[in-house]
């Protein structure tokens, strides 16, 4: 009875793994996400800044100070909630993993446990160790 017991435990402790380990992989896809957005946002400030350096700079002077005032303004508050995202994805990852290091360690002690009770349970001689 107790085997049984043991094997149920560590079916549920199989289970559980198998979900943080979705959701890890799908952390981790959004981690990629945010470094893509990251760069591309980086991409099109870069492209921004060109043309209103090629169009203004020396044409319009004022006007290039402030669309590239606009422009720097814009990158960085997109640059901000993309770290910020990545900041809270990062936070998930490590609790995710956290979970899955203790279910590992919860896992390993069961192991031991339901080895420890087949030992005993099917010992030669009928003397348990």
């Amino acid at each position: 009875m107790a085997i049984s017991n043991i094997h149920e435990t560590l079916l549920l402790y199989t289970k559980q793994k198998a979900l943080i380990n979705d959701q890890l992989s799908s952390n981790m896809m959004n981690l990629l996400n945010s470094s893509k957005q990251t760069a591309e946002s980086q991409a099109k400030y870069n492209d921004q800044m060109n043309d209103i350096y090629y169009g203004y700079y020396e044409s319009d002077p004022a006007t290039y100070e402030l669309l590239t005032e606009q422009c720097e303004q814009e990158h960085e508050l997109t640059l901000a909630n993309l770290n910020s995202w990545e900041q809270e994805l990062e936070l998930e990852k490590n609790n995710l993993e956290t979970r899955l290091n203790e279910i590992n360690t919860f896992e390993s002690s069961w192991t031991k446990l339901l080895q420890t009770n087949i030992k005993g349970d099917f010992s030669y001689g009928g003397v348990s160790q």
